[in-house]
């Protein structure tokens, strides 16, 4: 029971989110939505980690199966693909190198604000 709570809560979400899409008008994912409207009931405590982590952990364990219809299409999309492929892989690995770089700067610069901070307060 405690599964299908937690899926029940996160799919709710999730609905809540493609009305939203259907409604505003934006170039916006409805799972874009669903993911902020998740964030900020976690953040406000309005729904606490403990009530999704199971059924989170469960589906980001899943995740890698999810890619293989994308990746099954594009095998069948590889006419169209094959003159482009190069641009493509270049692109993806830069950006890949970019976010990773910009991502360890960013836990760094908060990692050490937080040492900064409790060096303060031992003062």
């Amino acid at each position: 029971m405690k599964y299908l709570k937690q899926f029940g809560i996160i799919l709710t979400i999730t609905c809540i989110g493609e009305i939203l899409k259907y409604f505003i008008p934006l170039p916006v994912p409805a799972s874009i939505y669903g993911l902020v409207i998740l964030l900020i009931l976690l953040i406000t405590k309005i729904i606490k980690v403990d009530e999704i982590q199971d059924a989170g952990s469960f589906l980001i364990n899943i995740m890698p199966l999810m890619f293989i219809p994308g990746a099954v299409k594009l095998i069948t999309l590889w006419e169209q693909l094959k003159n482009i492929w190069l641009p493509i892989s270049i692109t993806t690995f830069a950006t890949t190198f970019i976010v990773m770089f910009v991502t360890g700067k960013t836990a760094e610069l908060i990692l050490n604000h937080g040492r900064k901070s409790n060096e303060s307060d031992i003062r």
